[in-house]
C-alpha cells in the first residue's frame, strides 16, 4: 500500500483496478476522459474506445453477462446516448458487477448544457454514488461493485468537473479479481414484454432494499456540531446542512466543523429516516447542491415534523443558484456571510475569445463556406469554433451527429430551395459516433443535401483519442480502420469528393460543384490535426514588409499566429506552422514561404 496525490479521474481508474475490473469500454468526453486513459495503463484491464456511449455500455453489459466485472465511462450528455440500454439493464440486472461512470459539467466548461445526471439515476431506478474527492473516488468505485453484485443492478458513479480534475491524497491497496460463471437465464435477460413485466416488480423491491441500505451506508454520514450559527442570515439559530459531491468541500471550507452536516454519498436512492433524524432539533435546514434541487425536493416531500410544527425552515434554491457551479463565495453569500475581497487589477484584462489553433485544418474550409455565404449546420467538436468571429460560419450546433439529420430536415422543409447554399459539417469521430444514421437518412429519403466530413484523423476536442477511422486502438496499436469514402459510397452516395482544406481554390471549386449538383453529396475535408505529434510542419512564413500594405486580408481567417504591428502584418514564429492559408488571401505576395524558390516550388 502507498499514499499519493491523485487526480479524481485517475483515482476512479485505480479503484477499478483494485476492484478487479477486467473490461472497460468508453467514449471520450470531458470531464470523464482520463478515467479510461488512466485505466488502460493497467495491463490487467482490457480497455477500448467505442464508437459511441451506447455501444460502450452494451459492450460493458456483455462483459458483465460473461462473468467479468466491467465499466464504461462518458460525460453527462453521453449518458443520454446510452440511456436506451441503461433503462432496460435496470430490469435485467447484472451477472458480474457493472459500474457506469458519468461526469457532469456544471458551469459548462466544455459542454453544450449542464444537465444533472441524477435524473437518469432516478428515472432508470439504479443506485448512484457521488464522491467528493479523490480518496472517495477510489473507495466509491470499489464499493459500487459490491453494491452492484449484492443488489443485482448496474451502479452509476457520478463525477463532476472539479472532483474529476482536482487532486487529493489517496491510499492504494491490492487488486482482487472476483469472477462469476455465465448461466443461461432467459426470463432474466431476454426483455420481451412477457419477461419484462415480471422484472419490473423486482426493480421496485430492489429500490426499497437500497433505501434501507442508504439509511446506514457509510457513504452517507452525519457530522454533528453543537451550538448555533454565529453570524449571517441565520445567526443565533441551530443550522444543519445537507450536501453532496464538491458542494460538501465548499461547505467545509466555509464552515469547518462549526455547522452540522449530513454528507450524502449515495444520491439515489436517498435515505428517509437518516434525514428525519438529522433534521430533528434544527431550526434551519439548508440543502446545498449544484444544479437541480433533487435532494431538496426529496427533503421537502418527507414533510418533516419540524416543518409541520413551524419550528423548522427549509432552504435550498431560494437562496442558492440553480445555474452554474458553486464556489466558496456562493455559499457565503447564500448564508449572508461576508465575502473576502479578492485582488483587483486596475487595467481591464483583454478578452481572449476561443479560437482554432494555428494551422487548424478546419480554418480554410470554414473560410470557404463563409465566402460562399453558406448556411452551415454544425456539430460537436473543436470545429464548433467555426461559429466564432471572424469566421462566424456555423449557425446551429445541437448534439453529436445532429448536423446531418438537421440539414436533411432543413432542405426538405424548404422543398430543396436551400440545397444550393446549406451544408452540414461533422468531424470524423463524431461521424462515427452518430453521423452514419443521419447520412443513411439523407441517402434513403433523398434530400439534395451536402455533408462535409471534417477528417482531421483524430478525436481532437477531448485530447487526441483514436477512433474507428484512424487505424489505431486506445493503446496506439494498429486496429481496424474504416474507409470513409467507401463507407459513404456503400450508403448510396454517388458523389464523394476529397479536398485539402489548406488549398482554398480547390475547396471553393469542389464546394460550388457539389452545391450545384442535383443529388446528395459528401465532401471529405482531409488533413490531420496540426497538434498531432507525428505531423511535420513547414517553417514559419515571413512577412515582406515592403509588399505589405496593412490591408488585413490575412486577418480574415482568424489565425492566432497573425497580428498587426506598426501597420503591417506580423507572424508569431512560435505558432505559425507554415500552412500558407493566409498567403492565399494576400493579393500582394507579402506572406512568403522561405523554403520555396521564386517559382513557388520547394527547394
Amino acid at each position: 500500500m502507498s499514499k499519493e496525490l491523485m487526480l479524481g479521474n485517475k483515482a476512479v481508474a485505480r479503484g477499478l483496478y483494485e476492484a478487479g475490473v477486467c473490461f472497460i469500454s468508453s467514449y471520450p468526453g470531458t470531464p470523464s476522459t482520463e478515467i479510461t486513459e488512466e485505466a488502460v495503463k493497467y495491463d490487467e484491464i482490457y480497455c477500448e474506445w467505442a464508437p459511441n456511449e451506447k455501444v460502450a455500455m452494451e459492450a460493458a453489459f456483455g462483459a458483465s453477462l460473461a462473468g467479468k466485472r466491467s465499466f464504461c465511462a462518458q460525460k453527462h450528455v453521453g449518458l443520454n446516448v446510452a440511456a436506451d440500454p441503461l433503462y432496460t439493464m435496470s430490469y435485467t440486472g447484472v451477472n458480474a458487477g457493472m459500474v457506469i461512470g458519468v461526469a457532469d459539467d456544471a458551469g459548462m466548461h466544455s459542454s453544450q448544457n449542464e444537465q444533472d445526471s441524477r435524473h437518469h439515476a432516478i428515472a432508470a431506478k439504479v443506485p448512484m454514488l457521488e464522491p467528493s474527492d479523490s480518496a472517495e473516488a477510489l473507495a466509491f468505485a470499489k464499493l459500487a461493485y459490491e453494491i452492484s453484485e449484492e443488489f443485482d443492478t448496474p451502479v452509476l458513479i457520478k463525477m463532476c468537473t472539479r472532483v474529476a480534475h482536482s487532486q487529493s491524497l489517496i491510499e492504494t491497496s491490492e487488486r482482487t479479481v472476483p469472477v462469476k460463471e455465465y448461466e443461461k437465464n432467459i426470463a432474466k435477460y431476454v426483455m420481451m414484454p412477457g419477461n419484462a413485466i415480471r422484472r419490473h416488480p423486482v426493480v421496485e423491491e430492489r429500490t426499497k432494499a437500497l433505501i434501507a441500505y442508504a439509511e446506514t451506508a457509510p457513504v452517507n454520514r452525519c457530522e454533528m456540531a453543537e451550538g448555533t450559527m454565529a453570524e449571517g442570515t441565520f445567526a443565533g439559530k441551530k443550522v444543519g446542512i445537507i450536501t453532496h459531491s464538491t458542494s460538501y468541500q465548499y461547505v467545509k471550507e466555509v464552515f469547518g466543523d462549526s455547522v452540522s452536516v449530513l454528507k450524502i454519498g449515495m444520491t439515489n436512492p436517498l435515505p428517509e429516516k437518516l434525514i428525519r433524524d438529522f433534521a430533528a432539533g434544527l431550526e434551519v435546514l439548508v440543502v446545498v447542491e449544484e444544479l437541480d434541487p433533487i435532494i431538496e425536493n426529496h427533503v421537502r416531500a418527507l414533510e418533516l415534523d419540524g416543518v409541520k410544527a413551524g419550528t423548522l425552515a427549509i432552504h435550498g434554491k431560494d437562496i442558492l443558484p440553480i445555474c452554474g457551479e458553486f464556489f466558496q463565495s456562493t455559499i457565503r453569500k447564500a448564508f449572508g456571510l461576508p465575502v473576502p475581497e479578492t485582488a483587483s487589477i486596475d487595467d481591464p484584462v483583454p478578452a481572449r475569445p476561443p479560437v482554432m489553433c494555428a494551422g487548424c485544418p478546419h480554418r480554410g474550409l470554414f473560410y470557404t463556406l463563409k465566402q460562399n455565404k453558406c448556411t452551415v449546420l454544425g456539430d460537436i467538436g473543436c470545429y464548433t469554433l467555426g461559429a466564432v468571429a471572424p469566421l462566424a460560419s456555423i449557425e446551429m450546433t445541437l448534439c453529436m451527429g445532429a448536423s446531418i439529420g438537421a440539414v436533411h430536415g432543413f432542405n426538405k422543409a424548404t422543398d430543396g430551395e436551400s440545397a444550393n447554399h446549406t451544408v452540414a459539417v461533422i468531424g470524423d469521430s463524431t461521424f462515427m459516433h452518430s453521423g452514419m444514421t443521419g447520412l443513411a437518412n439523407v441517402a434513403y429519403n433523398q434530400s439534395n443535401s451536402t455533408v462535409i466530413i471534417l477528417d482531421n484523423s483524430i478525436t481532437g476536442m477531448t485530447g487526441h483519442q483514436q477512433n474507428p477511422t484512424t487505424g489505431y486502438n486506445i493503446k496506439g496499436d494498429p486496429a481496424g480502420k474504416i474507409d470513409l469514402e467507401a463507407l459513404c459510397r456503400a450508403m448510396g452516395f454517388n458523389r464523394v469528393r476529397v479536398v485539402d482544406p489548406y488549398d482554398l481554390a480547390q475547396c471553393d471549386a469542389v464546394l460550388k460543384e457539389e452545391l450545384a449538383a442535383d443529388e446528395p453529396s459528401v465532401i471529405i475535408s482531409r488533413r490531420p490535426c496540426a497538434l498531432l505529434k507525428y505531423v511535420k510542419h513547414n517553417p514559419p512564413l515571413v512577412v515582406d514588409t515592403t509588399k505589405c500594405i496593412g490591408c488585413k486580408s490575412c486577418m480574415r481567417i482568424g489565425c492566432p499566429a497573425i497580428s498587426m504591428k506598426d501597420g503591417k502584418a506580423a507572424i508569431d514564429v512560435t505558432l505559425c506552422v507554415g500552412c500558407e492559408v493566409c498567403s492565399q488571401l494576400c493579393k500582394f505576395g507579402a506572406l512568403t514561404a522561405p523554403w520555396k524558390n521564386a517559382e513557388g516550388k520547394e527547394d
